[in-house]
């Protein structure tokens, strides 16, 4: 049957998300790439499906443009938050993602705060494939005794995350050192690459490489892991503004729970029919 898909977007991050509440969705893989395919297919960063949940408003699931279907998408989450929020008429939604139930709410007529819940910080939440120090793990790029990059930060978010910390974003080697550490063997599930410049206590400029995506325009997972290993190291506040490709998000790591606070706004692009 022919099955509608809305285009939505959160700072260009963008996904094709699929109502699955009355039929059930499962495509493969292959099918996964044909839609994102920005050129043969509709295009999109990730897919997002919107399903029957016992435990939430609904439950969201999200694959990657390689195909694979990944835990957690912060901006995906944000996004079917709002049409949720939007079809009930309430200010709040509750999302089952994987094993956790996110709780949203409005902070805007098109924005939306998604608490993440509490960062995963020890070796095994990440995952990484033997023990280290999550403040600092020993990773590098570029010639050996003198990298280029060296010791990220690495964090889960439902996915798991390595921000390297740069004295230039802009100039940072996103492609070259992304697509090659984002299967490194230290992370047996790969992981996403940041690159965040500190430019003071309560703002950060960050790029993402992420996995099985590219680099994206924004990526609300990898802010928060950036702004989670940016205070652990000493370097920002709990409360700063992440500023990506597409535009500032905004991330707070709660003291009182220790759950992470995603902000920031949505767009809703069009509409269409999946190919058949």
């Amino acid at each position: 049957m022919a099955r509608p898909y809305l285009k939505m977007n959160g700072l260009g991050n963008d996904f094709v998300v699929v109502e699955a509440r009355s039929a059930a969705f499962e495509p493969t893989e292959a099918e996964v790439r044909r839609i994102a395919d920005r050129t043969a297919g509709i295009g999109c960063d990730q897919l997002v499906s919107i399903e029957r949940s016992a435990r939430a408003d609904a439950r969201v699931r999200f694959w990657n443009a390689d195909g694979g279907e990944v835990g957690a998408c912060g901006n995906g989450a944000r996004c079917a938050a709002w049409l949720l929020m939007k079809a009930s008429g309430r200010g709040t939604a509750t999302l089952e993602v994987g094993e956790r139930v996110l709780h949203a709410s409005r902070a805007g007529e098109r924005a939306v705060t998604v608490d993440m819940g509490a960062p995963g910080l020890d070796w095994p939440d990440i995952p990484l494939e033997e023990a280290m120090d999550t403040r600092g793990i020993e990773l590098e790029y570029g010639p050996r005794g003198a990298p280029v990059l060296h010791t990220p930060g690495a964090v889960s978010m439902g996915n798991p995350h390595a921000v390297f910390f740069v004295a230039d974003a802009e100039g940072a080697p996103v492609r070259e050192a992304g697509s090659l550490l984002e299967r490194h063997p230290l992370f047996p599930e790969g992981a996403n690459i940041g690159f965040c410049e500190v430019r003071g206590r309560d703002r950060v400029r960050l790029r993402v490489w992420e996995r099985g995506a590219g680099e994206t325009a924004a990526c609300g997972t990898g802010a928060c892991a950036a702004a989670v290993a940016a205070h652990r190291r000493g370097l920002t506040d709990r409360r700063v503004e992440v500023l990506m490709n597409g535009g500032p998000l905004t991330v707070h790591w709660r003291e009182a729970d220790g759950h992470v606070l995603l902000t920031g706004p949505v767009a809703l692009d069009g509409t269409g029919v999946l190919p058949g």
